[in-house]
């Protein structure tokens, strides 16, 4: 998603929106196992292949959606230094304007 289509209010894109969802039930099933993990791994339930392979997902869309965030955070860090450097700009131009008059 670019800056542009945040600034006019436009959703996220579908694929976003559906590694949000396939992350959030993922996030379902692990707290469904927490229980296991604070009994120090003595149940069955945590060597089953089926919660093994959820757990890895689940890191692995964790590990995209990190890295999503970490994409956003630049593209808001590279937007307020624009509009920083806009501000000064429109406060100089209207400093010169008040002098003229």
């Amino acid at each position: 998603m670019d800056s542009t289509s945040l600034q006019h209010g436009e959703s996220q894109k579908p694929e976003t929106q559906d590694i949000v969802k396939d992350a959030i039930r993922k996030e379902q099933v692990l707290q469904c196992v927490w229980p296991d993990l604070a009994r120090g791994f003595e149940s069955t339930k945590l060597s089953s292949p089926s919660h093994t392979g959820e757990i890895t997902a689940a890191q692995d869309d964790l590990r995209a959606l990190l890295t999503r965030v970490h994409s956003v955070q630049a593209d808001v860090d590279k937007l307020t230094s624009e509009n920083a450097t806009l501000q000064v700009y429109i406060d100089n131009l209207t400093m010169q304007m008040a002098k003229r008059k």
